[in-house]
């Protein structure tokens, strides 16, 4: 009995420092942020905060620009999820193949997920400028455009630009996954379809994608978070220009933090963000288990 007190105390000992940690810098800065989320909250107001209650969250959902930069996430979303995940399935179906130079292949699809996302803004800012090397190649060298086009200037280009970037920074991440998904499936299960008469898109649908649909959703959910909070390469590339359009979620909130100071704005929005990001994980996990049954 004392033994098993003394061994309770001595895990409770070694987790403090880390419960601590957790405590202060992520339970503390969200509770506080909920708080903020209902006070008048700004430059002007730093000392002494107004209770106005849901004054900041009416502000977010009748503002214009929140609609924009809303549309402008779940765009982003909907474009680069899907284009990662397949485009790292087909790597990984492939490597998964190969016997020689795996792991150089490997590496090679994995350098991309580990360039910083400002550097590879950069280099894609460069590329896609007005004076930029795109179009200095299609004007100069094969003579497709009399004129430079100005890829960053509209909000969709900008925004396709950005998500070019995003797929082509997230490959190499589903192709870890989904690689190691498929070395778990039963080569068993291959040899059967085989036997039946299969052929490799049967095999794909009826063998493969039903035993990693667990690390399909796994992947789904988290590159849907992952696309809502969508910030460098925006930042880098457009800047939110022209007027904001090619703004999304976490550059406005940015924004009417620090440029504005409206940090019960801000504080509404994420909030706001994150209520629609569990609803979209529990729809993509429910559209999972209808398909498992």
């Amino acid at each position: 009995m004392k033994t098993s007190r003394k061994s309770k105390i001595q895990i409770g000992l070694l987790l403090l420092p880390g419960l601590l940690v957790f405590g202060i810098f992520t339970i503390y800065p969200i509770l506080k942020l909920f708080i903020m989320s209902f006070f008048e909250w700004d430059f002007g107001s730093m000392l002494s905060h107004r209770f106005i209650g849901l004054e900041n969250y009416k502000e977010v959902l009748g503002d214009e620009y929140f609609r924009t930069v809303f549309i402008n996430s779940l765009v982003y979303t909907l474009v680069t999820v899907p284009g990662q995940m397949l485009a790292g399935f087909l790597v990984a179906l492939l490597l998964n193949q190969i016997t020689r130079f795996k792991v150089g292949y490997r590496v090679m699809y994995y350098l991309p997920v580990i360039t910083s996302w400002v550097v590879a803004s950069l280099i894609f800012k460069y590329v896609f400028n007005t004076e930029g090397l795109l179009n200095y190649f299609l004007m100069n060298v094969v003579h497709i455009t009399s004129a430079n086009v100005r890829w960053l200037d509209t909000r969709w280009g900008g925004m396709t630009v950005a998500m070019l970037l995003g797929i082509w920074k997230g490959i190499g991440w589903n192709m870890v996954v989904f690689l190691a998904a498929l070395q778990t499936v039963p080569a068993d299960l291959y040899e059967a379809a085989a036997i039946d008469g299969a052929t490799a898109w049967d095999k794909m649908w009826n063998v493969t994608i039903p035993s990693i649909r667990g690390t399909i959703l796994f992947a789904l959910v988290m590159l849907t978070i992952g696309g809502f909070n969508v910030f460098t390469s925006i930042k880098m590339i457009t800047g939110g220009e022209p007027g904001h359009q090619t703004d999304v979620i976490l550059t406005w909130m940015y924004h009417k933090a620090f440029s504005t100071g409206k940090f019960g704005y801000a504080a509404a929005l994420s909030f706001i963000t994150t209520v629609v990001l569990a609803i979209l994980a529990v729809i993509q996990f429910k559209l999972m288990q209808q398909k498992d049954q």
